[in-house]
């Protein structure tokens, strides 16, 4: 048996003790501890395509994510959940707007000014995001930049992050830059399906600790891209919130 043949057998196996299945980077630890003797570019060019080479035993659900094929269920794809909330979870999503709204001021940048929003603030029924941020020049800036506007959607509940991807949508009507914002726990099915459209419709992808509110961590995997909103709504929905945010 061939090195390659080692290595692959030992992923199959490896992978047959874990239902949720296992992302490309961490077979490839698992492997390399398992045999330390082997240069790491073998290791890499035997499992890359795994899937390919072994496929009555392995199949990827998701893009990087190997999972072997005995909990493939009647050959169709099930979302894989990493972990679940408490369902007596008693935090509210407005329990992270205000450390949100900092932290997209003063880590993430994106902001010179952020308040939290939520509710019905617009009375509009395409909604109103959980944060909104205000982009401007500052005296210094020798080139002064254009103002933009900038919204997040916070969700907690992993079963709506489709609807909550939907709103996120809306807000690009009325805002430069828009973020969703959605909990760790959240399926790697899930995340990675998000990431991708985040990606091809422009929209920040951000995730965070839902079960602590003291310490949300958030994380940023997808930055969003500017966009040119509709002036119209822009000031519609802007001129709720001119008191608090200029």
């Amino acid at each position: 048996m061939s090195r390659a043949d080692q290595l692959r057998d030992k992923a199959v196996e490896i992978l047959s003790h874990e239902k949720e299945g296992i992302r490309y980077a961490n077979l490839m630890r698992a492997i390399e501890k398992a045999f330390p003797e082997v240069n790491h570019n073998t290791i890499t060019g035997s499992l890359y395509n795994l899937d390919a080479t072994r496929p009555k035993a392995v199949y990827k659900p998701d893009r990087g994510l190997f999972r072997h094929t005995q909990f493939k269920e009647d050959g169709l794809e099930q979302d894989i959940e990493i972990a679940e909330l408490p369902e007596h979870r008693t935090v509210s999503e407005g329990a992270f707007y205000d450390s949100f709204a900092d932290w997209i001021k003063n880590e993430l940048e994106e902001c010179t000014k952020a308040i939290p929003l939520g509710g019905n603030k617009f009375k509009d029924k395409w909604g109103t995001p959980d944060v909104i941020g205000l982009r401007s020049p500052k005296p210094s800036d020798i080139v002064k930049m254009p103002m933009e506007i900038v919204s997040a959607e916070i969700k907690l509940d992993s079963n709506a992050l489709i609807t909550a991807f939907g709103q996120a949508c809306s807000y690009k009507l009325f805002s430069h830059k828009v973020y969703l914002v959605i909990p760790k726990q959240s399926s790697e099915s899930d995340s990675t399906r998000l990431d991708a459209l985040c990606r091809i419709f422009g929209i920040g992808l951000i995730l965070f600790d839902a079960g602590n509110p003291d310490l949300p961590n958030y994380e940023i995997r997808v930055r969003a891209t500017k966009n040119e909103p509709d002036m119209f709504y822009v000031n519609k929905n802007i001129k709720t919130v001119e008191n608090e945010l200029f």
